[in-house]
């Protein structure tokens, strides 16, 4: 299917179902219409979705752009004709005039869940899609499919929650990148959020839960230039940042490893106290995916190279908002998000 053929099938999935959402006279008729545009498993925004993989790689990040704006636009009109419907079928309240008026609170969304929405539209310009796992997962997925050896050191930074048998709270969202890898056929390029567990002690800078966003690219040719030229690109979007740097590490799934830093914003590279002095933050880290990783998948690391990173959209948004203890974003407390609400 070429490029043309594909944003003309987008353009008519958005217009028929606009006309099916907006027009739906009850609940049940809104139902339908979400389940034959929507639905998860025959929905036509899936199957639209799918018929990417056979967009050349050229024209892929044009016709994903054009899939999430049509999905995107048949989300928000489903969501406004449910609202529009609930209200006019909401039975009327009793109506106290007696009662003193009440200040009104209008609701905002969490500083981590706007954080995470600006990272997924920065990527998806990039032609990135958004995929999810589940949290409850397998040794295999989380340790062993992801080139941790038995009894490695490595294991310890990802001590978590096991559950009955061999089940346990996902420390990272690799295992998503696994299932990925193992479902679709290269060229991939996803972006993963969600939450994840660790045995971390619950202080300024930690949380034993928090949410995590990793991304991974593969595909024939990919190199450590690509990683860097991605990720630059997206550092200068997100941070307004000018210099980037990449330090050597290690992580087991990754090889080489590094971890990047941006310059800080605040004092321009000087050092200041966000900074600790040094002139950098820090902000993910990456590296090329290890051969192991792409063979237990099931993919021929001759043929193919990819890169991987991982960010804790947490941090970003305490050094955005001048968080000083990471425990404020867990606290719910409205007098908090009333001054970040969008």
């Amino acid at each position: 299917m070429n490029l043309q053929d594909y944003i003309a099938q987008a353009d008519a999935l958005e217009r028929d179902g606009s006309a099916a959402l907006q027009g739906a006279a009850d609940a049940d008729a809104l139902e339908a219409a979400r389940i034959a545009f929507l639905g998860d498993r025959q929905g036509q925004v899936k199957t639209l979705q799918e018929a990417l993989r056979a967009i050349s790689k050229d024209d892929k990040p044009a016709a994903g752009k054009r899939f999430n704006e049509a999905r995107t636009r048949l989300e928000s009109l489903h969501a406004e004709r449910k609202t529009s419907l609930d209200r006019a079928t909401a039975p009327a309240a009793a109506e106290d005039r007696s009662l003193p008026a009440r200040r009104q609170w209008r609701g905002a969304k969490h500083p981590v869940t706007l954080v995470i929405e600006e990272i997924e539209g920065i990527f998806r310009e990039l032609g990135f899609t958004v995929a999810q796992g589940p949290q409850a997962e397998t040794e295999w997925y989380n340790f062993g499919a992801l080139n941790f050896p038995p009894n490695h050191p490595a294991l310890d930074a990802h001590d978590t929650m096991y559950l009955e048998g061999e089940g346990l709270l996902r420390t990272h969202t690799s295992p998503v990148q696994m299932r990925t890898l193992q479902k679709y056929v290269p060229p991939i390029r996803v972006l993963i959020p969600g939450l994840v567990h660790r045995r971390d002690p619950f202080d300024a800078s930690h949380a034993p839960s928090f949410e995590q966003i990793e991304g991974l690219c593969v595909d024939e040719g990919i190199s450590f230039v690509d990683l860097k030229a991605t990720l630059n690109r997206f550092a200068e979007r997100l941070f307004g940042a000018s210099r980037t740097r990449f330090r050597p590490s290690f992580f087991p799934f990754t090889e080489p490893s590094a971890e990047m830093d941006v310059q800080c914003g605040v004092c321009g590279g000087s050092g200041c106290a966000t900074c600790k002095g040094t002139g950098w933050i820090e902000i993910l880290g990456a590296g090329m995916v290890h051969p192991k990783v792409l063979e237990a998948a099931g993919i021929d690391s001759e043929r193919y190279s990819g890169w991987a990173f991982g960010m804790g959209p947490a941090r970003i948004a305490v050094s955005r908002y001048g968080i000083p203890d990471i425990r404020i974003l867990y606290d719910s407390d409205v007098r908090f998000l009333e001054q970040i609400a969008e």
